[in-house]
């Protein structure tokens, strides 16, 4: 939307182009959504309070949990809009990705949504069953997949990029493309949802991870870079870098309400939204093997939920005290506060590692 008003106004002065630069642009996007989040932070707490939307606490979680109850949820409405107005205000609205990385966010937010408000409707932890929420999630992103395919881009849904390798590149054909489309989507949004158990504990790696993937976004849309660090040319990704900056936005202002002990979550409307974000930045840029490493907390978490589950079916034993992970040690008498910080670290180290394969390739 601003770049059509600056084309008007750079007819009466060139100085305004500059506002056109993809890192300006970036920049105004991140500080919009920071804004915005911060004004309308306090306003939507009270909004939730007032008509009783509240988080519903599990019974057999840790009892330190139980004093959360009725903390305000779906604070992911917040963040969502916050990032859908920066980006519109500031993206190029020429550019698909744009689109397709804000449908991706409403038809996620939309399952979310909808599960948070069973949940509240129940007053139970019992949303949409799994079946539902992974059917729907299935449609979405096969909807998501099939619209990148049909790009027809020699850059989309041709090639998988192994990271630290200089020309190790894999050919995907579309059935191959689906597949790893749906892995990264379906399990990105529940990795992130699962995570999202104690407070700014999985806003953070979201927030870092993002940061990351500006940075191959900003590289793969650049032809000169791109030319001398070895890497894939990506003509228009480059605009991604946009969406990323108001993502890490949007973040930051929430974790100002989300942190230690939170004014509010982001419920499986934020959750679900967020971690189907990052994969589909992921697969624009190519970096779907990269995204699992990035998010090793992320995986982490999913995985010992999974162990869980299978373990207890064979031996009807617990494997961890509780699942997901954080509150396995949660149960072993670590502090929420410590639990949050460590795992932020360890997320850090592996964004660091990852950027690290830009210079290693």
């Amino acid at each position: 939307m601003f770049l059509e008003l600056l084309s008007f106004l750079a007819s009466l002065d060139t100085g305004f182009n500059v506002l056109s630069y993809l890192t300006v642009r970036a920049v105004f996007a991140m500080m919009t959504a920071l804004l915005i989040t911060l004004f309308l932070g306090k306003w939507i707490i009270s909004k939730l309070l007032q008509y009783q939307i509240g988080q519903v606490i599990r019974d057999d979680g840790p009892e330190t949990h139980l004093e959360k109850k009725g903390t305000p949820t779906m604070g992911g409405v917040l963040i969502l809009f916050a990032f859908f107005t920066s980006v519109l205000i500031w993206g190029d609205w020429r550019n698909p990705f744009l689109w397709i990385v804000i449908s991706t966010a409403l038809l996620f937010g939309l399952v979310g949504f909808v599960d948070d408000y069973l949940k509240i409707k129940k007053q139970n932890s019992d949303g949409l069953s799994r079946k539902q929420k992974l059917l729907t999630q299935t449609v979405g992103t096969l909807l998501i997949c099939m619209w990148l395919l049909s790009l027809n881009s020699k850059t989309i849904g041709s090639e998988l990029l192994i990271p630290f390798f200089k020309d190790l590149i894999i050919p995907l054909n579309a059935i191959g493309f689906l597949l790893i489309g749906w892995f990264a989507i379906v399990g990105g949004s529940n990795s992130v949802n699962l995570t999202d158990g104690l407070d700014g504990l999985a806003i953070m790696p979201v927030i870092l991870i993002s940061g990351a993937l500006a940075v191959f976004a900003y590289i793969g849309g650049n032809y000169n870079f791109s030319a001398y660090l070895n890497m894939p040319f990506m003509p228009g990704t480059g605009e991604v870098f946009v969406l990323c900056a108001a993502l890490i936005g949007a973040g930051f202002g929430f974790l100002w309400f989300n942190t230690y002990p939170a004014e509010i979550f982001m419920g499986d409307t934020g959750s679900l939204s967020l971690g189907a974000i990052l994969a589909v930045i992921a697969i624009i840029v190519h970096q779907e093997i990269l995204l699992i490493l990035m998010g090793g907390i992320f995986v982490a978490e999913t995985l010992s939920v999974i162990i869980q589950i299978g373990y207890f079916k064979r031996t009807q034993e617990r494997f961890f005290l509780m699942a997901p992970i954080h509150h396995h040690f949660e149960k072993k008498g670590l502090k929420e506060p410590k639990i949050i910080v460590r795992f932020w670290i360890v997320t850090l180290i592996l964004v660091l590692i990852s950027l690290a394969s830009i210079k290693i390739r």
